[in-house]
């Protein structure tokens, strides 16, 4: 059995407070290994016609190839936003005992 490939995914929330809810119940679901927040982050963006410049927190989210399906689902349905970011990439290389770590940490058994 192949072992997942390690991915690295990108979110932004309205704040650090849903930022944090959402990262915890990514992490407690077995989704995710672990979620960066970055909080204090500006975007600027086009939004229904009108270009938009607010504050948001960055989530830096490590995950599985095989949990990617399953987060595609479960992040915007934890998310505030209508219409929440979420971008992924493989990882290609890095350091092999944190990659290991990673893929120990989502739980490829989940349906």
């Amino acid at each position: 059995m192949n072992e997942p490939e390690v991915m690295l995914a990108l979110s932004t929330a309205p704040d650090e407070d849903a930022a944090r809810h959402i990262a915890r119940q990514l992490v407690d679901e077995g989704l995710v290994a672990c979620v960066n927040l970055l909080p204090s982050a500006r975007s600027i963006y086009r939004w229904q016609g009108r270009v938009e410049d607010t504050r948001e927190c960055v989530m830096v989210i490590k995950t599985t190839r095989s949990a990617w399906p399953r987060l595609l689902e479960r992040l915007p349905a934890l998310h505030p936003y209508e219409l929440p970011e979420l971008i992924a990439c493989d990882v290609r290389d890095g350091h092999a005992p944190y990659l290991a770590w990673v893929r120990s940490n989502v739980r490829e058994d989940r349906p």
